[in-house]
């Protein structure tokens, strides 16, 4: 009897002594902003939802978190096969940090959103910075308010990241943009956009980077609710659909949004010095210096995307642990 209880005891110390165990949870969060989209998107988007190892047996905290939105032509399972980030969130605790990491998905028809507001894509800013924040933040033990909340992403969720901070005040409080595409004014022609408009199933299952971008992009930024099958504007006034382009450009919108970006806590961009897009974002950078915006730049040895994994865990989230209140 005395040995059983010894081993009992054993037993329960040795589980006790156990590291707490992170966990990953996959859900369905559904976005109002998203329904009635024409490409036919489901509004039912899956989320990836990364917590720390105290999450579950420290019931009485409550948790910063971090958004991350994924890159064109991928989806977020796809960026977590690649940054592996529950193995980041557990790191990062095991130095002190712990946060939630969210990333949802936005693959779409024309195989990514741009996190943009348009009737034929639906309104992903308003996803992000409504119907999926206040899911989180009902679910999970959050510190819900924007001074814990911090957004995030690579390449078009650098773009995304930027675009739904100026437009969406007082949901963040800091953000960093990895490698942000699509800053400068779209060059897309009139030749494009006519070809986009009537690209047929087949042909976006099969379409090429550069051809479904521009696709992609035409049906965020320059939509037409009256042109099916694809709900883009390819009539002939072209100049119209350039300066909707053109509106949609982070560099266009900057000078209207300066106290919004002025307000935020921390602000980071970065980009590989070997990146195609190393120019557009010095030119970010140079206009924020302009308009007396503070904010982190750095341009690292790197391409376009070498730069994601290790600098999710070395420089992402160490910035949001300097940012975020806990």
């Amino acid at each position: 009897m005395l040995r059983k209880l010894a081993l009992a005891c054993s037993a329960l110390i040795g589980l006790a002594a156990m590291p707490a165990q992170a966990r990953t949870d996959r859900i369905t969060v559904h976005g109002v902003s998203l329904e009635g989209n024409l490409e036919g998107n489901s509004p039912d988007r899956q989320v990836l939802v990364f917590l720390p190892p105290s999450y579950d047996s420290a019931s009485d905290r409550r948790f910063p978190v971090v958004y991350f939105l994924h890159g064109y032509f991928a989806d977020a399972d796809k960026y977590d096969a690649q940054v592996q980030f529950q193995q980041a969130v557990d790191e990062a605790a095991a130095a002190g940090n712990e946060m939630i990491v969210v990333v949802p998905d936005a693959f779409t028809k024309f195989k990514g959103a741009m996190y943009s507001t348009s009737v034929t894509t639906g309104d992903f800013e308003g996803f992000v910075a409504r119907d999926l924040v206040g899911h989180i933040d009902g679910t999970y033990r959050t510190l819900a308010q924007p001074e814990s909340r911090g957004l995030s992403g690579h390449s078009m969720g650098g773009y995304g990241t930027l675009k739904i901070a100026m437009k969406h005040p007082g949901v963040f409080s800091s953000i960093y943009a990895m490698a942000p595409c699509c800053l400068a004014p779209s060059p897309i022609t009139a030749e494009q956009a006519q070809a986009a408009s009537q690209l047929t199933d087949a042909q976006i299952a099969t379409a090429g980077f550069g051809e479904a971008a521009a696709a992609a992009s035409l049906a965020a930024w320059a939509p037409d609710p009256h042109n099916p099958p694809n709900f883009i504007a390819a009539g002939p006034d072209d100049a119209l659909r350039t300066a909707r382009l053109h509106a949609n450009s982070p560099l266009v919108l900057l000078p209207q949004y300066v106290p919004v970006l002025k307000a935020l806590t921390g602000i980071a961009i970065d980009v590989g010095d070997k990146d195609f897009l190393l120019k557009d974002d010095t030119w970010m950078h140079e206009e924020l210096t302009r308009f007396g915006v503070a904010h982190d730049w750095e341009i690292f040895d790197g391409d376009h995307g070498s730069g994601v994994t290790p600098r999710f865990r070395s420089e992402l989230l160490p910035f949001f642990q300097r940012h975020l209140k806990r």
